[in-house]
């Protein structure tokens, strides 16, 4: 029973870690309705994509130390993006109560970072993969997924030793 855990565990880091081995392009909006495109990636050295749910307490309880984050490492090139993964259903649909909820979040958490709703090409990509969340993963200036994929909530000081690392090779 040990050996079929471990080859499980083993298999599931394989696969999480090969699946974001990619460009991560989309066309989508945020919560508030606005259009975005992989481009919010340009202004920043490293972006930490976070893709959390609106039914997730993990995921709620760690906003508020990602939009600290945010703010902290605003000037050496960095920014956190959510992607609230219940906002859409499959087809990129957006699902407009699931949408106000992630703005009550939001304002509540303080987590005032960029929030996108995904898209059919996010729901059909990077997304087809995500087993959990919070699921985080961290994407250079030209949208190149650079580092490992993170799955469960972390501490502020855990995100900012792993922010710091990454800062360093971008």
């Amino acid at each position: 029973m040990k050996k079929i855990k471990t080859l499980f565990a083993a298999v599931t880091i394989l696969l999480s870690t090969t699946a974001f081995a990619q460009k991560f392009e989309f066309a989508a909006k945020d919560i508030n309705n606005k259009n975005i495109t992989e481009a919010v990636f340009a202004d920043s050295k490293l972006t930490m994509v976070n893709i959390w749910g609106t039914f997730c307490g993990p995921c709620i309880s760690e906003m508020p130390d990602l939009g600290k984050l945010n703010k902290d490492y605003a000037e050496k090139g960095f920014q956190v993006a959510g992607i609230v993964i219940d906002a859409a259903n499959r087809k990129g649909n957006m699902v407009p109560k699931t949408v106000e909820a992630a703005k009550k979040i939001v304002k509540q958490t303080g987590a005032d970072y960029l929030h996108i709703v995904p898209d059919s090409k996010m729901q059909s990509g990077v997304l087809a993969d995500v087993m959990a969340v919070p699921t985080t993963f961290f994407v250079d200036k030209d949208g190149n997924i650079v580092g490992e994929v993170y799955t469960g909530s972390r501490s502020y000081s855990d995100w900012q030793k792993i922010v710091e690392e990454l800062l360093k090779k971008v």
